[in-house]
């Protein structure tokens, strides 16, 4: 299993696949390839379908702007690895092939190709939420401390730039207002709903705060802003909400996010390795339900739950995004995406309060949960998995009620 670093990518929106990972390949195979000046790019599968709504040419024109590239979309052709495919080739100037790389984008910005299965090198030899409980039970360790024995001291300080992205996001997003790009013509709705919420008072003045925050980081991302994965930025809003949530209204230390984050990076990477967060290979249930479930158990570490608490609040979130779909409409990271993020956040302070009630006992795994989830992903039809065919996607005549 890979270090969260790869889990936690700071860069721009609107989508991890289809902007960051097709960027990541582009910017790759440039750089082996810099002295040609003739490229070409398919984009197949899902990235087509969705591309353009997503920015995915406009990432890979940026990359190839002083070189000739020749940009072409296949939507309905699927390669068999993963439904975010590319294929970059590199010709001389008498127009021989140089060099043909297929790359596939499997969620969060990490590439791969068909000779490899992992972005990076493997550094957890745990791989299991079980296994990492028996470990942690057995040496009287919390889930945050793993993390630390494998990924070093140096962990810190980049969760620490993590976490300053993440309050920069939040901070952008509520003062930004105006319409989101795209066509939806879709306005920003965090400034509005910040203002909103100071007026209100208790339990109402709170949650409407959190409601702003995941917003605010949501509305960043679909309009392209800098933005933190976690796991992918499509759902980038969740953790980030959960955490500030924390910070403001129970003045958490930031020692404390860190770890926090430590652990939901944890949990997050246990998906990632032994399912998918590739909303177009899974659907929504990969994304939303994964960020989920990272910010209900970083939530029941702040709140003082044990490691079976922690486990528990995470495994409700992802299981009660089990057959969540990805139908963006018009391929954009906006309807439904921001509301998901807004009602995921919500969801995981219910799974705090509810796991910390119990004593941490139940009958389904997070593990369980999460191989059911990759199946239940398997499962379902492509037109629900990130390629705007079918659901809301499909849907016609929005307007405003």
């Amino acid at each position: 299993m890979e270090s969260i670093r790869e889990l936690y990518r700071i860069g721009c929106g609107p989508s991890s696949s289809h902007t960051m990972g097709p960027r990541k390949a582009a910017e790759e195979f440039l750089e082996r390839n810099s002295k040609h000046e003739n490229f070409e790019v398919t984009l197949f599968g899902s990235l087509a379908a969705t591309g353009k709504g997503h920015l995915t040419g406009v990432a890979i024109e940026e990359v190839f702007k002083n070189k000739k590239l020749d940009l072409i979309w296949k939507p309905k052709e699927f390669l068999e690895k993963h439904p975010n495919a590319l294929q970059l080739k590199a010709f001389d100037t008498s127009g021989e092939l140089v060099e043909d790389w297929t790359a596939y984008s499997i969620g969060g910005g990490a590439i791969i190709d068909d000779h490899t299965e992992h972005s990076s090198e493997s550094i957890y030899d745990l791989t299991t939420m079980d296994t990492i409980l028996e470990w942690c039970n057995k040496n009287d360790k919390q889930l945050w401390e793993y993390v630390l024995l494998k990924e070093g001291e140096e962990i810190w300080n980049f969760l620490d730039e993590v976490w300053t992205a993440m309050k920069s996001a939040i901070k952008k997003g509520m003062n930004n207002e105006g319409e989101l790009p795209g066509g939806l013509k879709l306005p920003r709705k965090s400034h509005l709903y910040h203002l909103k919420a100071k007026t209100y008072s208790g339990p109402m003045r709170k949650r409407s705060m959190l409601y702003s925050y995941a917003l605010a980081v949501s509305e960043e991302n679909a309009g392209g802003g800098t933005i933190v994965t976690a796991p992918t930025c499509g759902a980038c809003g969740v953790l980030p909400a959960i955490l500030y949530y924390h910070k403001k209204f129970y003045k958490f230390k930031k020692k404390d996010i860190l770890k926090a984050l430590a652990t939901a990076g944890l949990i997050g990477n246990i998906v990632k390795f032994n399912a998918s967060i590739s909303g177009a290979e899974v659907g929504c249930q990969g994304e939303v339900g994964v960020a989920c479930a990272m910010a209900s158990g970083a939530a029941t570490q702040l709140h003082g739950g044990t490691i079976y608490q922690i486990e528990y609040s995470a495994e409700m979130g992802l299981e009660h995004h089990l057959g969540l779909t990805c139908d963006p409409v018009l391929g954009l990271v906006q309807i439904p995406c921001i509301e998901r993020n807004v009602f995921a956040a919500a969801r995981a302070l219910n799974h705090n309060t509810y796991a910390l009630l119990s004593d941490g006992r139940h009958r389904i795994s997070f593990d369980q949960v999460t191989e059911t989830m990759m199946k239940t992903g398997l499962d379902l039809s492509l037109s629900y998995k990130e390629t705007s065919l079918g659901g809301l996607a499909s849907l016609k005549g929005f307007t405003y009620r």
